[in-house]
């Protein structure tokens, strides 16, 4: 921590070098408190999925709902007036259509093949989960395939997708009012079909609860959502993609892989790969500071615990990566680009993504389950 805090203060001597400071400092906020709060969309829905163990959806859920509420202040005032046609600067709004459907269905494949989404396998990394490199390794992979794929998609159906953002539609009252019920309805079935477990560990002494036992999940459902909004109003949406795509499109374009001319991205919103041209920017310091604040938090929690699968389980990995970073590169983000920045923004593929990549991690936690007990 001391060095990304020494670290933060070199970047910020200038003004280019604030942007970069403030989202070293954001993405080391954001891999503590998923790593403090074990928040993974994964491993979350696989808990409630296999036990009935809702406290992982309840911190998403929370999540997602105060994450709304929060961007409305940061949209109301960049855009007072909604129109459908004139969207919120930078916001994460993609088009809507069936792509998006299928991308984030292969992500959803993908997560439940490797055991994590692409967010997780970032912060478990700190906690020494090092075949999480064969998944982020696969991904790369996986973005090279999706700009191969990205030309023809555009073309035939991409293009005509409309993107859309639902105060436009309904006005931030009605758009709000909406996504608030729909989360409460889900939050409704999750604590129904949910079973008691015991509720989360905790030590009486508060530093404990602070640097060892897991967070509530409502504390760290406001944590995410605070940092996404605050992250949102000073340099960009929350995202974990870019920066593994524009590496992945940089290596595939210098060596003749990846097609010099990617139609039509840079007019979509989301987790955008580019050509890089510098050695930092604003998304690659804030995944390094999600990495080094999840060792120190695993660290002083006494989780760090080095490990390395075998040969099968980095296999399923890397598959799983791929997938992943098949769906992140033509969704145009993965689970905290699109689905928690979109949703908290209004938009409708954000919650496309949210059903497609349920549906997806659902089908295949139940195909891996069959298949462990021989059915």
């Amino acid at each position: 921590m001391a060095v990304i805090l020494l670290w933060s203060g070199w970047l910020a001597q200038d003004a280019a070098g604030r942007a970069l400071s403030f989202s070293l400092l954001a993405g080391a906020a954001f891999g503590t408190v998923l790593q403090r709060g074990r928040f993974c969309f994964l491993c979350n829905l696989r808990d409630f999925v296999e036990r009935r163990d809702a406290s992982g959806l309840v911190a998403i859920l929370v999540a997602l709902s105060t994450g709304i509420v929060l961007y409305q202040a940061v949209l109301g005032a960049w855009v007072p007036v909604p129109q459908p046609d004139r969207l919120p600067p930078g916001a994460h709004i993609g088009p809507v259509g069936w792509v998006l459907a299928l991308a984030a269905t292969a992500f959803g494949v993908g997560m439940a093949l490797s055991g994590s989404c692409l967010s997780a396998h970032l912060y478990r990394l700190g906690e020494g989960a090092f075949g999480s490199l064969a998944a982020l390794f696969g991904a790369a992979i996986g973005f090279v395939l999706g700009f191969l794929t990205w030309n023809t998609l555009y073309t035939n159906t991409v293009s005509d997708d409309p993107s859309v953002w639902l105060p436009g539609i309904l006005g931030y009252a009605g758009a709000t009012t909406a996504s608030l019920a729909v989360i409460g309805g889900l939050a409704w079935l999750v604590l129904r079909k949910a079973e008691a477990h015991g509720g989360l560990a905790t030590s009486a002494a508060p530093s404990k609860r602070i640097f060892e036992d897991r967070w509530p999940p409502v504390v760290t459902g406001v944590l995410v959502a605070v940092i996404g909004a605050v992250a949102y109003l000073r340099v960009a949406p929350l995202g974990v993609t870019a920066e593994l795509g524009s590496i992945a499109r940089t290596a595939g374009h210098s060596v003749g892989l990846v097609p010099e001319t990617l139609v039509g991205l840079d007019t979509v919103r989301g987790c955008i790969s580019a050509i890089k041209t510098s050695l930092l920017s604003p998304n690659g310091v804030f995944v390094i500071g999600m990495v080094l604040a999840s060792l120190a938090a695993a660290l002083t929690a006494g989780r760090f615990k080095p490990s390395w699968p075998d040969a099968r389980g980095l296999g399923a990995r890397f598959v799983g990566g791929v997938l992943m970073g098949w769906g992140a590169m033509t969704g145009l983000g993965c689970t905290v680009g699109v689905l928690l920045s979109g949703i908290h923004a209004g938009a409708v593929s954000g919650w496309i993504f949210l059903v497609f990549v349920t549906l997806g991690a659902v089908a295949t936690l139940a195909l891996m389950r069959r298949l462990r007990t021989g059915m």
